[in-house]
């Protein structure tokens, strides 16, 4: 648009034309995926191509896409691309996102009770319990994501033990004491998975209703 005199009309179509280069950034289910996971921290192409269960080549031309709509910047690091969210609204935007799906769409907590909680199956804690619990020495928290995410941010006296790496770290774990397991969030099925291994060998587990961006979000 050349000149500062614009009629309002064209003020309008070129906002609002902004405002959807946003929506059809994130209108393929495999690009909110990938916002999605970096909300968990910087993460490279090749990372993001084995969580997405994509080809790296499909996985660059999806971050292009969010590249170009400056929703993602990213950076070298020798022979690998990391990728990371913008900036923190980028990342209150992500979560808006979700949220606004959990409120409107019903199926989605029918989903999770089903698929996430075992169909109610499983025992599951809240924040406030758990710190009440944490003051106490009573639990012990876990923090099944991969180690990147882990040193990135994470809860307040969590102890990393990544879910593939569960199983040969039993001995780490108290069984004495109640365990309690987290990961990326409510539809991360990680420590859905850990409480499910931790009681088959005879462990007390719980699940953590939320992750590491609910917590984030209450500090604020």
């Amino acid at each position: 648009m050349e000149g500062i005199y614009i009629e309002a009309r064209e003020f309008k179509d070129f906002i609002y034309g902004e405002f959807a280069r946003i929506g059809k950034a994130i209108s393929s289910p495999k690009r909110i995926e990938l916002l999605d996971l970096l909300t968990q921290g910087p993460k490279t192409v090749e990372t993001m191509a084995a969580d997405t269960k994509m080809s790296i080549a499909n996985t660059s031309k999806h971050l292009q896409t969010l590249l170009d709509a400056r929703l993602v910047t990213n950076s070298k690091d020798k022979n690998y691309v990391i990728y990371r969210l913008a900036s923190e609204q980028v990342f209150m935007f992500v979560l808006a996102l979700r949220g606004t799906a959990e409120d409107r769409i019903s199926d989605l907590k029918l989903v999770r009770e089903d698929y996430i909680l075992r169909k109610n199956a499983l025992n599951t804690i809240s924040f406030d319990e758990l710190i009440e619990k944490l003051k106490k020495d009573a639990v012990t928290l876990l923090d099944v994501r991969p180690i990147e995410e882990f040193n990135h941010h994470h809860l307040p006296q969590a102890l990393s033990v990544p879910i593939t790496e569960l199983e040969d770290n039993m001995d780490l774990l108290p069984k004495d004491k109640e365990i309690v397991a987290y990961c990326r969030g409510p539809f991360c099925v990680y420590a859905t998975e850990a409480v499910e291994i931790l009681k088959s060998r005879g462990f007390r587990a719980t699940l953590l209703e939320a992750g590491i961006n609910e917590w984030k979000q209450i500090q604020h």
